[in-house]
């Protein structure tokens, strides 16, 4: 029997309570009846971002034109330092915004094998995101190293005793996502960091999932190495440049493989030979992308603005509201949990279980709902502490008990490549 009230006029009063509601008025909203909960994919447009891209476009670029690069050139790691000021605990000059995510583990996992000689092994859990694994998959047989696969709980995720029965003299380095691309489940980072460097391995964490909606500490927990995206939490935009960071005390130890132009240490002495940028630097490569930069610079500000503490306030205060409307509500007709239940180990999103999932979520849509589909049979809600709303998840979850109540989800082909 549930303990607490699921009348609508109790969202409606988290709302009227929410310190960050007014936030919610600074994004783009062309279809006030949408309830987008899939900001864990792709972040909704600040509206101070189409504002200065346009301002960008139309005087820097318009009419600056090659005069810009004077103020463009320095774009990654000004944005990289507000980035680990205002999200990623992180001291200045150890965190840049460039590329890729996938460009970025593979820049940094194969520069922290050569810091390693002699260690054969790299260390990931089986449901990592696929690129991570594909990467570093990519990497063990072009080096002739092994990567060796924690078999993890998907529901659950990795956990710092997963980590150290995976551990050993043999290891390089040790790749791990924070929160969990399916489940949301959150990895303990300063207990893993430290077992890691117990066994002689290099840490290296993805927080594409975390970035944006969980307080990070990178500095404090001594991780190595990092990377992730900003268009989920942090509303840079589709395809937004990533991020990746090296702490201080190995960046003149490591040597990453994309020799570009932007890392040369004399740029534009346009030499014959190529040699290491000392610091930050030496992780670019090509020509920043100053468009994307500039976006991830304004959603960082807006964040850095509400606060990652209150931001994670709010996260955990919406995904639990929804787990609870999801035990009342879905529990009798067939849905459960599979994210973790402590709210303390989640991140900003939370995946419901059911045999028909894949259905369902074509079935939301076409009533006015964004989530999304992950395999097995997941569907995955996030709720983006910055732009969700609790009347928002409340609707949300009571068009999800109505669809399945009433069966309209077989309405709907199950066609994949529409998820």
């Amino acid at each position: 029997m549930t303990t607490f009230s699921t009348e609508r006029p109790v969202a409606e009063a988290l709302d009227a309570a929410d310190p960050l509601a007014g936030f919610r008025d600074r994004f783009a909203r062309d279809d006030p009846s949408l309830i987008y909960l899939d900001g864990n994919s792709l972040g909704m447009l600040p509206l101070a971002t189409a504002d200065r891209l346009t301002q960008l476009i139309r005087e820097e670029w318009g009419s600056g034109l090659i005069r810009s690069w004077d103020r463009w050139i320095d774009l990654p790691w000004q944005a990289g330092d507000e980035l680990g000021r205002c999200l990623l605990g992180a001291a200045a000059g150890q965190l840049l915004v460039t590329d890729s995510t996938t460009v970025n583990l593979y820049k940094l996992a194969s520069a922290a094998l050569g810091a390693r000689p002699g260690r054969r092994v790299i260390v990931t859990d089986d449901d990592n995101f696929p690129t991570d694994r594909y990467v570093l998959a990519g990497i063990a047989a072009g080096q002739d190293v092994q990567l060796r696969l924690i078999s993890t709980d998907i529901d659950e995720g990795v956990t710092a005793a997963d980590v150290r029965a995976a551990v050993d003299e043999s290891v390089a380095l040790v790749s791990l996502s924070h929160v969990a691309y399916r489940s949301g489940a959150l990895a303990g980072m300063a207990e893993i960091t430290q077992v890691a460097h117990d066994a002689g391995a290099l840490m290296l964490w993805d927080l594409c999932h975390s970035v944006g909606s969980v307080p990070v500490q990178l500095d404090q927990c001594g991780a190595d190495l990092a990377v992730g995206c900003t268009y989920k939490y942090v509303n840079a935009g589709p395809g937004a440049p990533a991020f990746l960071y090296v702490r201080r005390e190995l960046q003149q130890q490591l040597r990453q493989p994309v020799q570009g132009w932007f890392s040369q240490r004399d740029q534009f002495a346009m030499g014959p030979a190529y040699d290491p940028a000392p610091g930050m630097r030496r992780f670019l490569a090509g020509t920043p992308d100053v468009l994307g930069i500039t976006a991830v610079a304004e959603g960082v500000r807006l964040l850095g603005e509400a606060g990652i503490e209150r931001l994670r306030a709010k996260g955990i205060q919406l995904t639990s509201y929804l787990v609870e409307l999801a035990d009342a509500w879905l529990a009798p007709l067939g849905f459960a949990l599979a994210s973790p239940r402590d709210p303390e180990r989640r991140g900003s999103h939370v995946c419901l279980r059911h045999p028909e999932a894949a259905r369902i979520c074509q079935a939301l849509a076409g009533a006015g709902v964004i989530a999304d589909y992950r395999d097995p049979d997941r569907l995955r809600l996030g709720a983006a502490p910055i732009t969700t709303g609790f009347t928002e998840v409340w609707d949300a979850l009571d068009t999800l008990r109505q669809i399945t109540e009433n069966q309209v989800y077989q309405e709907f082909r199950l066609n994949m490549s529409e998820l």
